[in-house]
């Protein structure tokens, strides 16, 4: 790989010295704040921490992580392959991920959609994969036909990237549609209420089946490379392969799709890509069950309306107990107004808890839903009120960060 600056190699020294110093203090890995420093000192350092790799960039509203763990098994049947084991997909992030896989020339890095642009830029990665795009949290991350349009400007500076593309997403397919170069992928979409009119012309999109198409521009869904057929990933020449996961959820089958097909545009196997997806098993501990008294305790995670949608389409009926746990803190996003957008309306037998900081909120909403519940704010009593057996938990960002916590120190 290329050599770095003596600027860059200060500020990669000062940023380990940072990450030491923060593990030494007991406040975490230090990653993050090594990457801040070092970014501080020299501002080009992911510029020339990517310079020589095949680097393989990840992006979308949902499934980030997952996609990018299992992008990351797939390109491992190839080497080596530098990646954040965290999920911190922002700047600090990913400089902390590159300055720790030195040498490495395969890359599978998660990007948070605001700063795909710019990490382009900086990485020229040889693929990208756009997942989904819908509403996220509207404090942070601002109106999403905004988003689109940035992203589409961006991708349009490196032709000579692959893209892989869900084109089940109106939005997605917009981004990509117009690029030289695209792998279409049929992923899947659970969630069109933020693609209702076309993004490029403002009319109403009009559904056939699984076909879209706009009403006032030429634009409509494009044949896909790849797509799902049963149990089955099937490929360019009717290339056909079994696709057995671990994770649970349509949406993760879609997930796989496009890690699949991002790492064989960098070479790898096919046969061998399918498989190396089905051995990823938990991400950050999002999908693992864990044993609480006498309830075993599966967590999911969600963060946003798409999100929600699909996490509580994986809730296993027959559970003992359903326990949803909402915080509005600053990475949630405080409007919590999203809930309205969230059907809640199906869980006729499953016991339904309330829980979280905004307990109470989420508490109104499930009554207007009728959906029959208790509210207990605090997570880990919440689990506990529900009957022996196995509980679903779905939290989200926060409320599924300091519940791990919590769990750690039982």
């Amino acid at each position: 790989m290329t050599d770095i600056s003596v600027r860059g190699r200060i500020a990669l020294r000062a940023a380990a010295a940072a990450s030491w110093a923060s593990q030494k203090a007991g406040r975490g890995k230090g990653s993050m704040i090594g990457g801040l420093i070092a970014l501080q000192i020299d501002k080009t350092i992911m510029d020339q921490l990517g310079r020589g790799r095949r680097t393989v960039l990840v992006t979308g509203t949902n499934g980030k992580s997952t996609t990018t763990r299992m992008t990351t098994a797939a390109l491992s049947t190839l080497g080596e392959v530098a990646t954040q084991a965290d999920g911190a997909n922002m700047d600090a992030g990913i400089v902390a991920a590159l300055s720790a896989h030195r040498g490495v020339e395969l890359a599978a890095i998660e990007v948070d959609e605001l700063h795909l642009p710019h990490v382009t830029d900086a990485l020229n990665p040889a693929v990208v994969v756009l997942l989904n795009l819908s509403r996220d949290q509207l404090d942070r991350v601002g109106e999403i036909n905004m988003i689109e349009r940035k992203l589409r400007a961006g991708l349009a500076r490196h032709p000579d990237a692959v893209v892989i593309a869900n084109c089940d997403d109106v939005l997605v397919t917009s981004i990509a549609y117009d690029h030289p170069n695209v792998v279409w992928v049929a992923a899947g979409s659970g969630w069109s209420m933020d693609a209702t009119s076309c993004p490029r012309s403002g009319e109403p999109i009009l559904w056939e089946g699984q076909h879209w198409r706009s009403t006032g521009a030429d634009f409509e869904r494009p044949e896909p490379d790849w797509w799902l057929d049963g149990d089955d990933l099937v490929g360019p020449d009717a290339q056909r392969f079994p696709l057995k996961l671990a994770l649970p959820g349509r949406a993760n089958r879609g997930n796989a799709a496009q890690a699949v097909a991002a790492a064989i545009a960098l070479g790898a196997d096919p046969a061998a890509a399918v498989t190396a997806t089905g051995t990823v098993r938990e991400i950050a501990g999002r999908y693992r069950t864990v044993q609480v008294g006498e309830h075993a305790a599966r967590l999911l995670l969600a963060k946003n309306p798409a999100g929600w949608q699909e996490a509580l389409s994986m809730i296993e009926p027959s559970s003992a107990g359903l326990v949803i746990a909402v915080n509005g803190q600053v990475p949630d996003g405080e409007d919590l107004s999203w809930l309205w957008d969230v059907r809640f309306e199906h869980f006729e037998g499953v016991q339904v808890v309330a829980s979280g900081e905004r307990a109470t909120d989420l508490a109104v909403r499930l009554t207007y839903a009728g959906v029959e519940h208790t509210t207990v704010p605090n997570p880990l009593r919440a689990i506990a009120s529900c009957p022996a057996g196995h509980v679903e938990v779905l939290a989200n960002y926060t409320a599924f960060r300091d519940l791990n916590r919590d769990l750690e120190a039982k």
